[in-house]
């Protein structure tokens, strides 16, 4: 491993730290999958050929060329090419289709598009509308069928450019990411290189302590942050390699692990759950990974999980898009509760806020706001987006959206997102600690708790749980509710039910709930006033 020197703000230049890695430990494996492994040398070189390919397409300083690809080796090389010639990446999220698609292209005003073979039909459908982006497809040159495309190969076949960073500044944009739209339209989030850089060198490259022969393992999806903040960028710059795989898989995650020697991990969403539930095996603990971070972990699965699999497990600490990390208590071990959100790194303060923008007082919830104490420390805006932009600030603070709590020793604690939480009764209500509570029935392997406007109570909410159960299940509605009430406050009892068999995920395994808000009742909803179950309080 060879950890860059950073403290030269000139240095915090994404595609420079490639060059500066390439100039000190070339040799090393910087990207692997299956089928290729790439060195710090090969990938500078490789970087340096596809930007004068897309110099030549056109795509100059500001310009944005997006990318639509399920492979991560390609998309790690043309974020860094495209960042070479001072223009900006865009990825689209690869479950995307039909309308999604073509609105994210239209809504990027990218000048280049890049897919890949086995993607290129679904580009084919949306061709139509299209604004005259030019098309570049990853795959050989037999297998192209998008019309007036070129494939990758011929960019990268260019003369390889010297790359110039002089003009280059640590707070310029340069990528574009769309947010996961959990609650609501989906957002460009304008990322510099330093709010990519900020997070690694502050705060991840210090908790996850890595040592020589260290390997990273991404499944993450490369529109997510998560990927490049825990992941590529972190192993660009500690010179470490990285395993790319194109999804996560819980039948072959271990197996995957021993196959490459991984000793690092990251997983969001519901993917260390699926891991969790799978079937016991002799050989769980035999296997090389070190380390791991799984976010958000249930408090009372950290231990079984550890010692299941002989893993050490990281604190989740808080971030997201627009921020990305905000508080770690990886810093403050001993000091702060280690399931606790942690402090705010030194580079930002955080209050939390009521409705009226007051700050609240310990103990009680609030909106986390944050504002920065050195520059270019989190996004610079919205893309074409100067509404959400407005609404995103009062002053120099930052609204996050997210509702937390503080507590005696300084630590912030996550309760909900501000959109999910429910008022009902005088009460504020988490839906977070309503799923956490009804997760822990043996019978439920998923549920999403979310608010229905009481027509009876003006700004308040009814609960309602959307519930997936085992396959052999033959728990009722009024068991749950019972089960619910037995475990819990009396008010996590919802006013609403329904089973069903699966929830609107997005790619990374987050519940859009604005969906089942927009769902709202069924036919079938259960309905505790009419039901046979009476409330125990």
């Amino acid at each position: 491993m060879n950890k860059l020197d950073l403290t030269d703000n000139n240095n915090r230049i994404l595609p420079k730290m490639l060059t500066l890695q390439a100039q000190q430990v070339g040799d090393s494996e910087f990207l692997i999958t299956d089928e290729r492994r790439v060195t710090f040398a090969e990938a500078e070189q490789t970087t340096n050929a596809i930007a004068a390919g897309l110099k030549e397409l056109g795509v100059d300083k500001g310009d944005r060329v997006a990318f639509y690809l399920n492979s991560a080796m390609e998309s790690v090389l043309v974020a860094l090419a495209v960042n070479k010639i001072d223009a900006i990446w865009v990825p689209i999220n690869t479950d995307y289709k039909g309308d999604w698609l073509s609105e994210t292209i239209e809504r990027s005003r990218c000048k280049v598009l890049i897919t890949e073979t086995e993607l290129q039909d679904r580009v084919t459908e949306v061709q139509s509308s299209l604004k005259g982006e030019k098309l570049v497809v990853a795959g050989p040159k037999e297998s192209l069928t998008l019309n007036d495309a070129v494939t990758l190969d011929f960019l990268a076949e260019h003369s390889p450019i010297e790359p110039n960073y002089d003009g280059m500044n640590y707070g310029d944009t340069c990528a574009i990411l769309w947010t996961s739209g959990t609650t609501g339209k989906s957002k460009g989030v304008l990322q510099s290189h330093n709010s990519w850089i900020r997070p690694i060198a502050e705060a991840a490259s210090i908790y996850y302590k890595s040592q020589p022969g260290d390997v990273i393992y991404n499944v993450l999806p490369l529109y997510n942050s998560g990927a490049w903040i825990t992941a590529i960028f972190r192993a660009l710059y500690e010179g470490l390699p990285v395993v790319l795989e194109k999804r996560f898989s819980v039948s072959t995650f271990w197996d995957r692990i021993r196959h490459f020697g991984a000793t690092q991990t990251f997983t969001l969403g519901a993917m260390h759950m699926f891991l969790w539930n799978s079937p016991e095996r002799p050989d769980d603990k035999d296997n090389p990974l070190r380390v791991a971070q799984m976010v958000p972990m249930p408090d009372q699965l950290k231990e079984p999980f550890s010692k299941r699999f002989g893993v050490d497990l990281l604190p989740m600490g808080y971030g997201q898009s627009e921020a990305m990390v905000i508080c770690t208590p990886a810093h403050h071990v001993g000091k702060v509760p280690f399931s606790s959100l942690g402090l705010p790194l030194e580079d930002m303060e955080i209050q939390l806020w009521d409705d009226d923008n007051n700050e609240v007082a310990e103990g009680e919830i609030g909106e986390m706001c944050l504002r920065t104490l050195k520059p270019f420390t989190i996004f610079n805006g919205y893309f074409d987006d100067p509404e959400a932009d407005k609404k995103a600030y009062s002053g120099d603070w930052y609204h996050t959206g997210d509702l937390g709590k503080l507590d005696p020793t300084g630590a912030f604690w996550f309760v909900d997102r501000k959109n999910d939480a429910l008022r009902f009764a005088g009460r504020n209500i988490s839906s977070m600690a309503v799923e956490m509570s009804v997760r822990k029935h043996p019978d439920v392997k998923d549920v999403a708790a979310f608010g229905i406007p009481s027509k009876d109570v003006p700004g308040e909410s009814e609960l309602k749980l959307n519930v997936i159960l085992a396959a052999d299940s033959k728990l009722t509605y009024e068991e749950l509710a019972e089960f619910i009430n037995d475990n819990a406050p009396y008010y996590f009892v919802p006013q609403y039910m329904d089973f069903v068999t699966t929830l609107p995920y997005t790619p990374t395994n987050k519940v859009q709930k604005f969906k089942l808000r927009e769902e709202g009742l069924t036919d079938d909803t259960w309905v505790l006033k009419t039901s046979a179950y009476k409330i125990k309080r």
